[in-house]
């Protein structure tokens, strides 16, 4: 059983919008961090945005602010990245992640040893 699976990549136009999904199975997201992270061609995984697993709020990195939401439906176990105005700069695999530990204090500073990771779904962004 995948711990995390992430859905709805696929190809866009820039300017247009997809809403990704991850679902978690085999443990509950009450008490995890979520954050989405990204790795286009040839570049470093980075972290894109989170959100906190005691409050719900939530946290962007520059690049995608005022763009992208990211938003959780606890009763679904799953976690949202609604992303609008997508760039081609935006192309790239997009990861789920789940700590237990303050994800949201250090995504956007480097890939560390997490929990859970998905598998990634590809989002393709073209001009």
């Amino acid at each position: 059983e995948v711990p995390l699976v992430e859905s709805g990549g696929g190809l866009v136009q820039a300017g247009g919008s997809l809403r990704l999904s991850c679902a978690a199975s085999g443990f509950s997201f009450a008490e995890y961090e979520i954050a989405w992270f990204r790795q286009a061609p040839g570049k470093e995984r980075v972290g894109v945005s989170c959100i906190r697993s005691n409050d719900g709020s939530t946290s962007y990195v520059d690049s995608v602010k005022g763009r992208f939401t990211i938003s959780k439906e606890s009763a679904a176990n799953t976690v949202y990245l609604q992303m609008n105005s997508l760039k081609p700069e935006d192309t790239a695999v997009y990861y789920c992640v789940a700590d237990r530990g303050p994800l949201c204090k250090y995504y956007n500073l480097g890939v560390y040893d997490y929990d859970y990771w998905g598998q990634g779904t590809q989002v393709t962004v073209s001009s």
